[in-house]
């Protein structure tokens, strides 16, 4: 495939969803030479799924790769086990090795909603990190300081407030760093809270007598709380949720977050986002541009049919407040709410169901109910909260 240099096309590499390129100039000059780059984004398999803040680095790479460039998704088999506390504020565990293993197994599948896997290296970081002698660990150690690790602002917190910081915590941008000299990548991908690790692999390429490699950071977006979005708060909306799943949770994100939604996990023209921007700050009702928003993801990530049965299940449940005709049935007649709710995957325990009705988000039969003694019969139709039906058997 022939790299395009297109000057429109590297605007918009270089602009949507970037919050710093260190390198630019020589990125630039690399950019218009129509050389081949090898553009390369890591990702540790902490959980199973990958969710749409993840999706901001992948369409990076995915930019890249549309206009020609090598692309290598790398899954940290190795890394994810040792733990990065980039965005922590307290010690991560390490991970057990089947734990990420089971992490990982779908990972280049639910990646691959993405960037094209036939034209993309996927690689293992265990490859060549499971290989390294403690001699090489040492003379790669020697290219940092101590200073330089506690200057972080996550780790000089930790430690002004006399919190555990791990030596293995110390050696994990030497392992992100090393990705980038086995790869020999010119450009690496990653959100504002990597700068540190992606920083390490120019610090080791320059040590190996590589060229340094460029580095495009993409802003971090919060998730459906506000918050950071993030596996461990549980406020995600995952790359492979079923379409009226993404659906539902596009809708109840903040009206603060559908503009840089919109621009950083989309590719929607800029021109049409900007239109959006300006029609919501002149009195436009946000929910309309929230559901062209949930519409196109659904549509990116499934299909337009989807998109419009998603958009019609919405409707017919939260606008209307109708029980969704294709609900899923369980065997629960005679048994009483709580292990309901548990049989359904609708709470993890008896304690998280008795949770739910006391925070009036169960009802039965469109009625809120407030005893764990309710036995339901054959016919009743049990919601949890906003999205999730099910009709007893």
């Amino acid at each position: 495939m022939a790299i395009s240099t297109d000057s429109k096309k590297l605007q918009d590499l270089l602009t949507r969803g970037v919050h710093e390129i260190i390198g630019r100039e020589t990125l630039e000059n690399k950019l218009a030479s129509g050389n081949t780059l090898c553009v390369k984004l890591g990702i540790d398999p902490t959980s199973p799924n990958l969710h749409l803040g993840r999706s901001i680095p992948l369409l990076k790479l995915r930019d890249f790769q549309e206009l020609g460039h090598k692309i290598v998704f790398i899954i940290g088999d190795f890394t994810g086990v040792i733990g990065d506390t980039s965005d922590k504020e307290s010690e991560r565990p390490m991970l057990a090795k089947d734990v990420v293993a089971e992490n990982m197994r779908q990972y280049a599948k639910q990646a691959g909603k993405i960037i094209d896997l036939e034209k993309c290296e996927v690689r293992y970081n265990s490859e060549w990190l499971g290989k390294l002698t403690y001699a090489e660990i040492g003379d790669q150690a020697d290219a940092f300081s101590v200073a330089e690790f506690i200057a972080r602002e996550n780790i000089r917190r930790r430690l002004d407030a006399g919190t555990r910081v791990s030596l293995r915590e110390m050696l994990y941008p030497l392992m992100q760093g090393y990705d980038s000299v086995a790869i020999d990548a010119d450009v690496e991908v990653g959100g504002t809270d990597q700068r540190f690790n992606l920083l390490a692999g120019r610090v080791l390429q320059e040590k190996y007598k590589k060229e340094p490699q460029a580095i495009m950071t993409n802003p971090l977006v919060a998730g459906t709380d506000g918050r950071k979005m993030s596996s461990s708060w549980g406020n995600t909306v995952n790359i492979i949720d079923a379409p009226n799943d993404m659906f539902g949770k596009i809708m109840s994100i903040p009206d603060s977050l559908i503009i840089p939604y919109f621009e950083n996990m989309t590719r929607v023209p800029m021109d049409t986002v900007r239109e959006y921007k300006a029609a919501i700050q002149s009195g436009a009702n946000p929910r309309d541009y929230k559901v062209f928003l949930a519409k196109e993801l659904v549509r990116f990530y499934y299909s337009p049919g989807a998109a419009g049965e998603a958009e019609a299940y919405f409707v017919s449940v939260f606008a209307k407040k109708e029980a969704p005709a294709d609900m899923p049935t369980i065997a629960g007649a005679g048994k009483d709410i709580v292990n309901v709710l548990i049989d359904a995957g609708f709470a993890s325990s008896k304690t998280d169901a008795r949770r739910a009705i006391d925070g009036d988000g169960v009802k039965i039969n469109d009625e809120k109910i407030t005893s764990y003694e309710v036995i339901l019969k054959a016919g009743d139709v049990v919601q949890k909260g906003k999205r999730f039906f099910i009709r007893i058997q």
